[in-house]
């Protein structure tokens, strides 16, 4: 099955920010071999399952988080979305920022090769095999932390704090 992407129309059958080409001529623009890597027989597929999961990933983690509102009620995604303030302008309400689609790009190099979501046990604090030992900080994050794509999405994410009027240029 294709993948359908988000035009910025708000489709209710969309399934991913950003195309198998547009993500493969982000990756290639920066020297990213890893996805060129993923050109297997069934390279489309594969890659194709893998922005899925960036996308689900996105919606898990982010959707109470953006700023504004989604544009309308039946879109399948969280974008776009009216309401939105970056660097003081409006963001369409009928768009992705690029912002957004590269992120899903990353997210999507990252899922090929493993679970961005996955079950979380008890950490260890102490481990000794032999003469071998392992302590691990219990104030780290148990979940993995994806900070470049936390720092690509702040923009359009909800400060955390203080009372704040955003600024819209006309």
């Amino acid at each position: 099955m294709s993948l359908i992407c988000e035009d910025g129309s708000g489709k209710s059958d969309s399934e991913s920010y950003i195309s198998v080409a547009d993500a493969s001529t982000y990756f290639s623009n920066r020297g990213v071999t890893a996805w060129a890597a993923l050109d297997t027989g069934e390279a489309t597929a594969v890659r194709e399952a893998a922005l899925r999961k960036a996308t689900d990933y996105m919606t898990a983690v982010y959707r109470d988080r953006w700023e504004g509102v989604r544009y309308t009620e039946d879109q399948a995604l969280d974008w776009p979305r009216s309401g939105v303030v970056r660097d003081s302008w409006a963001v369409g309400y009928d768009e992705v920022p690029t912002e957004v689609a590269r992120a899903c790009a990353e997210l999507a190099l990252k899922a090929a090769s493993a679970d961005l979501q996955p079950d979380l046990t008890q950490g260890v604090v102490r481990e000794k095999v032999g003469p071998i030992e392992t302590e691990y900080d219990r104030y780290s994050p148990q979940a993995t932390r994806y900070s470049f794509i936390d720092n690509m999405l702040a923009p359009f994410l909800k400060s955390r704090g203080g009372c704040s009027v955003p600024l819209v240029r006309a």
